[in-house]
């Protein structure tokens, strides 16, 4: 991918996923890296909900049972 086919990293504050996104991790498979905080994976398995200790972009698993 190219970076104008990816977003910002860490600027959006809502993101939702799903289960075939996991494992977790921000800044996602779909940001660009060159202007990112470091990779950090994200536990949402469990709760449905996780928030990135560096950027506080929230993360909502959209079919979490």
């Amino acid at each position: 991918m190219t970076d104008e086919n990816t977003q910002q990293a860490c600027t959006k504050r809502t993101f939702e996923v799903t289960r075939g996104d996991l494992p977790l991790s921000c800044p996602t498979k779909d940001m660009r890296l060159w202007d990112a905080h470091p990779k950090v994976f994200l536990p949402i398995e469990k709760t449905g909900k996780a928030v990135c200790p560096y950027c506080e972009a929230e993360f909502i698993l959209t079919d979490f049972e």
